[in-house]
């Protein structure tokens, strides 16, 4: 994806063209959130097919191996389609891991509060179609889009009679003390000892959940909020690395690159081109 931020809605007609030619599993460069008003998906992801149907809110993740079906209800398809990447809402996408971490297809109760979601969807959809849409207003939309979501799971929580295993506890424990730390130049044994546990289980219930080790999953963040803050601050490079718990240019550099692929200073002007022509 070569844009920070997308919006589509498919309707029964585009839902029909996408099921007459499904996709393999494969995974993206971005975040992708679905809110479904109506219709059904088959929805597989990480190996596990799932049947869903309206109304819904479905995540997958950056780099997760998924693949979506569209089903058509009674003549009926209404979703919306957001894709972003994740420096565009650092803050929040890490919230979005800790959410739907355990289950990506979550199906909602109709009223009301979920017809909020659409009105959302909708309004950033217009801002989107704006000759020069404001990114940040964008921003503030997709945030309350989320708060909306996370309010609605509560909703349905209280009937889903499974419990959280343990590792499913301490991960949601260890991206908390994540999101508090990450721009400290902490090691793997901090996250661990806050926890209770070995080095070596934390890491072992991180590639269960995430297939990233715990030092991979602390570099993703930093590097989200690197992406972050080189796109929309004027800060220096040198200033983000030594914010991020970096303290030579060099060597934040060196990561960065070996993450990215490019330069922090070659990822800000390549961000520059992509907001320009968002506005």
């Amino acid at each position: 994806m070569d844009r920070l931020f997308t919006i589509e809605r498919i309707d029964a007609e585009r839902a029909r063209q996408i099921a007459a030619q499904p996709d393999e599993v494969h995974v993206h460069d971005f975040e992708e959130l679905i809110v479904g008003i109506s219709g059904g998906l088959e929805h597989t992801i990480n190996c596990e097919v799932a049947q869903v149907a309206a109304p819904l809110v479905a995540f997958v993740a950056k780099g997760q191996p998924h693949r979506l079906v569209t089903r058509v209800v009674e003549g009926q398809f209404d979703m919306w389609v957001l894709r972003f990447k994740s420096e565009f809402i650092a803050e929040t996408v890490f919230q979005l891991y800790y959410s739907f971490h355990q289950k990506a297809n979550v199906s909602l109760q109709t009223g009301t509060c979920f017809n909020r979601l659409g009105q959302l969807c909708e309004l950033i959809d217009l801002e989107m179609r704006h000759p020069a849409p404001d990114l940040s207003v964008v921003r503030h939309l997709l945030s309350a889009l989320f708060i909306m979501i996370e309010s609605e799971k509560k909703k349905v929580a209280a009937d889903d009679s499974e419990g959280l295993a343990i590792q499913n506890e301490s991960f949601l424990a260890f991206l908390k003390i994540l999101e508090d730390n990450f721009r400290r130049p902490l090691s793997v044994e901090f996250y661990a000892e806050k926890l209770f546990m070995s080095s070596r289980n934390l890491n072992l219930i991180c590639q269960k959940i995430m297939n990233q080790s715990v030092s991979e999953l602390i570099e993703t963040r930093k590097l989200t909020e690197a992406k972050h803050l080189l796109a929309h601050s004027a800060k220096s490079v040198s200033e983000i690395g030594f914010e991020l718990g970096y303290n030579e240019k060099s060597y934040f550099s060196k990561v960065f690159k070996k993450k990215a692929g490019v330069t922090p200073s070659e990822f800000r002007e390549e961000a520059a081109v992509l907001l320009n022509g968002a506005s």
